[in-house]
């Protein structure tokens, strides 16, 4: 076993990591590994030089800088890996800097507009009771879109409304939600043998009666905010940016809000922080006599 699939492995077994970010891992490395085979060089004689070498070489195939970014984290996560096992004596990312990334505020729906979203299916139909039950998951707890296909029955506790969910890492965390979905959750879960083709403790299925993934949820999401009269474009990801959004404009606290998405650093949620204040200075600007 070489030393990537050493790295590799390390992520997954001991790390957790899930195996999609694993490969996504071993995607970027590769890129480096070729570029040492075709420079002649071993990846564990490298040097500084090498490395922004590299970053030049990136540059010159027109990478974007997100992409770039995330490329050398990836490397950064290799070397560091490689000086704890004694595989290197200098890790040659120390003095390396990452592209800067312009942050691209995240696109949220008001609140007019998850209200029409969520007011859309029908309730006298199984596909719609179903459907309502994921837009209020997705709206009441900002839960990733792998969160809410991961979720099991025994998961959900009605007692205390509460949901147990599998974050990222295998990481544990628990979600709240209110009397709406409540309602809505216990009226899915009474018509879910409905779907079912076989036992399955998977909460949301699809219509053929198996666990349903994230291309189905974003399809009856598109389906749903066209008879909306919604027009702009929505992912399952909206709905967590909007969660966020709404819970820090009502006066929630950014580590509440950290705690609840599942951000397992808070500089990831601070971002949301800039819809707020620029809503404060759309407001101050609209309503403050010396302002205008």
């Amino acid at each position: 076993m070489n030393l990537v699939d050493e790295f590799l492995n390390y992520l997954e077994y001991e790390r957790n990591y899930s195996k999609h970010t694993v490969i996504a891992y071993k995607n970027d490395i590769e890129i480096f590994v070729l570029y040492c085979h075709d420079n002649n060089k071993n990846i564990c004689n490298v040097d500084y030089n090498d490395i922004r070498n590299y970053i030049s070489y990136l540059y010159k195939l027109q990478y974007k800088t997100k992409s770039m970014a995330r490329m050398i984290s990836s490397l950064r996560s290799l070397y560091k890996y490689l000086k704890k096992e004694d595989k290197i004596a200098l890790n040659p990312l120390e003095l390396i800097t990452s592209p800067k990334i312009e942050k691209k505020l995240p696109k949220y729906l008001t609140i007019n507009e998850v209200e029409k979203i969520l007011n859309t299916p029908d309730m006298n139909d199984i596909k719609g009771i179903r459907d309502a039950c994921i837009l209020e998951l997705l709206y009441v707890s900002g839960i990733r879109v792998s969160e809410l296909t991961n979720i099991k029955l025994n998961d959900i506790n009605l007692n205390d409304r509460s949901i147990k969910i599998l974050g990222k890492g295998n990481k544990e965390r628990i979600i709240f939600y209110g009397s709406r979905l409540d309602k809505i959750l216990k009226k899915y879960l009474d018509i879910r043998f409905n779907f079912m083709k076989n036992q399955i403790d998977y909460l949301i299925l699809s219509n053929t009666g198996r666990k349903i993934n994230t291309r189905e949820i974003r399809n009856i999401i598109n389906k749903i905010k066209t008879k909306a009269g919604i027009d702009i474009k929505i992912s399952p990801h909206t709905f967590r940016h909007t969660f966020a959004t709404h819970m820090l404009n009502e006066g929630a606290d950014l580590r509440t809000v950290q705690e609840l998405l599942g951000h397992e650093n808070l500089s990831t949620t601070t971002i949301y922080t800039h819809l707020t204040n620029e809503k404060m200075r759309r407001t101050y600007l609209n309503t403050h006599p010396r302002a205008k």
